[in-house]
């Protein structure tokens, strides 16, 4: 979700106006993606970087995030109207303690909701899921008393936090704001039938007439692969 600050400033706007907008952005997209019957999204909500934005507008984020998660969750809210189960991924125990309780209550919430997942990546990086995943992978091999050797891509691959949590292989990756790098975002889950989508739409502006050509995309590239597998079969 790139681009709610250059937003803002587009509009001239404060920068804690363009996260609300942001916000509104990910409602709006995420009930489009529920009603396509898309079993999994995952979000980029907060960087561990971020931490080291202005102590005014991280407190901002804090609060918008608090607000915004038990918010969601509410009874006859989105994620109870199309049953979401709520997973937020990351290094929580960085959060702020209120903003922890909220995390808590949203996730016990939901825990019951089996139709989709909602991942929201908070405090996140690639690279420490990564490195959690290998951690984690190696304790449980010497608490079993296995061989390090042993250890398999497979291995690492159930440890990450996407898998952990019950989500599936990844199929699109879509980068708002007209930045053409993945930023330290699911860097493990991108392989070669991931299709990445780079637009300069910043995320607040990022809709249905932005989102369903990237769909359209993906469901023809999946039509052709088949396609050829078929004409291999045969």
């Amino acid at each position: 979700m790139d681009g709610n600050r250059r937003y803002a400033r587009k509009r001239h706007l404060n920068v804690t106006q363009g996260h609300t907008d942001g916000y509104g952005a990910l409602r709006k997209l995420l009930e489009v993606c529920l009603q396509l019957h898309i079993k999994c999204v995952t979000v980029y909500a907060f960087s561990i970087e971020n931490f080291k934005r202005s102590e005014e507008e991280v407190r901002a984020l804090m609060t918008l995030a608090k607000e915004k998660l038990l918010e969601l969750c509410e009874n006859g809210d989105l994620l109870e109207e199309y049953g979401v189960k709520l997973n937020v991924l990351g290094k929580t125990a960085l959060l702020p303690h209120d903003v922890q309780e909220a995390v808590r209550k949203a996730e016990v919430m939901t825990q019951n909701h089996n139709r989709a997942i909602l991942n929201l990546c908070m405090p996140y990086t690639s690279r420490d899921e990564i490195v959690t995943a290998i951690e984690s992978t190696i304790n449980k091999t010497l608490e079993n008393g296995t061989n390090l050797d042993d250890i398999t891509e497979d291995s690492i691959d159930a440890e990450m936090m996407t898998t952990a949590r019950g989500s599936p292989p990844l199929d699109i990756l879509v980068r708002t704001s007209g930045v053409r790098r993945l930023s330290d975002f699911m860097l493990w889950q991108c392989c070669e039938n991931t299709q990445i989508h780079f637009t300069p739409t910043y995320w607040p502006d990022f809709g249905m007439r932005e989102f369903i050509p990237v769909i359209l995309e993906y469901q023809v590239k999946v039509w052709n692969r088949r396609k050829h597998v078929t004409k291999k079969a045969t």
